[in-house]
């Protein structure tokens, strides 16, 4: 996968360099604020990831990614007690399952020791 012609940690590492450099010119952002904005830049990535490689993760990206826009949100004074986060988070969650998870396939193991159980065997027949 590659954003701008250019594997997506060479971006980051531009962007975290970026940030730090203005900062250190007169750009107003704290160490906490540039920790959290790297944490939902690499966030957006993982997101990007998940969908464009199909790994079956988007759900979970999705959820840390808000995760992580939470706290960046946070970092920058938001002030949230933490019953509303879990609230939020929770509308995130549910919204995820009810949009992406319409229908969920059980695996269908190949092995033969976990298709059949000891515990629902067929009853053999009595013995004469």
């Amino acid at each position: 996968m590659k954003i701008f012609g250019r594997e997506p940690v060479y971006v980051l590492a531009f962007i975290a360099i970026t940030l730090k450099l203005s900062a250190a010119y007169g750009l107003d952002v704290t160490g906490e604020e540039q920790g959290a904005i790297m944490a939902v830049l690499s966030l957006i990535v993982a997101v990007a990831t998940a969908i464009v490689l199909r790994t079956g993760a988007v759900a979970a990206s999705i959820v840390n990614l808000a995760q992580g826009v939470l706290a960046l949100f946070l970092a920058f004074g938001l002030n949230m007690s933490a019953e509303t986060q879990s609230l939020w988070m929770l509308a995130v969650e549910g919204a995820v399952a009810l949009l992406i998870h319409r229908e969920v396939t059980a695996p269908v193991s190949s092995h033969r020791l976990e298709q059949s159980s000891p515990v629902n065997r067929p009853a053999e027949p009595a013995s004469a």
